[in-house]
């Protein structure tokens, strides 16, 4: 790789070692970098009638606008609030000279396909899969419209799949903050714009690795795929992305300057339901990320094979026992419940496949459950729904 390549691998190093983060109960979130992806002469990914420099300059916009009217002792700052082109390496030089708490890069993700659909975030690290890498190849070309990429990024070409190997050297200081961030905004856009969760993912994104704070990259919905597309060139689909990402960031602030994690099952007075039953609003992504197991009864419906995951669609939470065999539940598929924080929280079905699980979430949908989302469960507990798919080849 080239002795100035590793020199600079020590570098860095040593560098995120000396901005190691203080313990969580010292931590203040003053200051918040938003990045629209892209910009000018570099259109992102592009539709069949938007561009995804449109639509990132749109949502940062709203959210940084939600941030600075609802936490008002938060700064908010833009990589750009126009149509204008700015480096990877200027994005991360804004965010590191503001001495900023967060940086928020905002995307559209596309595929050669139009079948792909859904949201997934991601921190820095190294790529686990091709998918993966394919993401962080297609947002890092941007490097490739700079005239002198070849000496900022140290020779770097984001289209060689062995320059990535760059990325596994580098000690991600935040992780954990990072991933905590990440998982908050999943959980939002699951339930707050009805994305699909792709999860929370690592590659080696150029804007990230630079950063010197708790970092994501959001790659909001795909702009290949004709529906989504219509959500995030809509205005109602940018409020809600926007909202999703306000509320993460107010959620991840409560966190660190407390140290108390916010219960996210507990409505806000405003939004407080007028009995106890209240439709699901997917509550668990952090829970999921830390793959913390929930406490569960043993269910009836649960699957006989012991070690093999199932899948279920978790719809309603209560802070009662619900009686399920009124009529209007009786269309829906073997209806279980477990027990977390309190509440009881129900589920249907009882699935080997993801994808069978997904055909109840989108009926629950259609019936009005709009933030039903699928969840695993292993021997009776509940177990992170990505690693029931890969131990199940899914």
């Amino acid at each position: 790789m080239g002795i100035k390549r590793i020199l600079l691998f020590f570098i860095l190093s040593a560098f995120t070692l000396l901005c190691l983060p203080a313990e969580s109960h010292s931590q203040k979130v003053q200051r918040v970098v938003i990045d629209a992806g892209h910009g000018g002469h570099d259109p992102g990914a592009v539709g069949k009638f938007s561009k995804e420099k449109d639509i990132t300059l749109s949502v940062a916009l709203k959210a940084g606008k939600l941030i600075q009217e609802n936490l008002k002792d938060v700064e908010v700052i833009y990589t750009r609030k126009t149509d204008v082109f700015v480096e990877l390496h200027r994005r991360a030089r804004i965010a590191n000279e503001a001495k900023a708490d967060l940086f928020i890069s905002i995307h559209c993700n596309a595929n050669k396909s139009t079948s792909p659909y859904g949201s997934e975030t991601y921190v820095m690290g190294l790529h686990r899969s091709d998918a993966n890498l394919a993401v962080a190849q297609l947002e890092n070309a941007s490097i490739l419209l700079e005239d002198d990429y070849h000496v900022q990024y140290e020779g770097f070409d984001p289209r060689s799949p062995e320059g990535y190997i760059f990325f596994s050297m580098l000690q991600n200081a935040f992780m954990d903050q990072s991933l905590t961030l990440a998982a908050g905004i999943q959980k939002y856009f699951r339930s707050i714009v009805n994305l699909y969760d792709r999860g929370v993912k690592q590659a080696g994104f150029l804007v990230l690795y630079k950063t010197t704070m708790p970092s994501v990259l959001v790659e909001a919905g795909f702009i290949s795929n004709e529906k989504e597309e219509k959500l995030l060139a809509s205005e109602a689909g940018q409020n809600n992305i926007a909202l999703s990402i306000f509320k993460a960031v107010r959620d991840y602030k409560a966190d660190v300057e407390k140290g108390i994690k916010p219960d996210l099952t507990t409505t806000t007075k405003a939004e407080e339901p007028k009995s106890d039953e209240v439709k699901q609003s997917g509550d668990t992504a952090v829970a999921e990320l830390t793959n913390k197991e929930e406490n569960s009864r043993p269910s009836d419906n649960q699957s006989t094979d012991n070690n093999i995951p199932v899948f279920r669609v978790q719809f309603m939470i209560s802070k009662t026992r619900v009686n399920t065999s009124e009529a209007k539940y009786r269309d829906i598929k073997d209806i279980d419940f477990y027990q977390h924080q309190g509440m009881y929280k129900y589920t249907s079905g009882n699935e080997k496949s993801f994808d069978e699980a997904m055909k109840i979430r989108s009926f629950l949908v259609n019936k009005g459950y709009k933030d039903a989302f699928v969840v695993a469960f292993l021997n009776g507990k509940r177990i992170d729904t990505n690693e029931a798919r890969r131990m199940t080849g899914q």
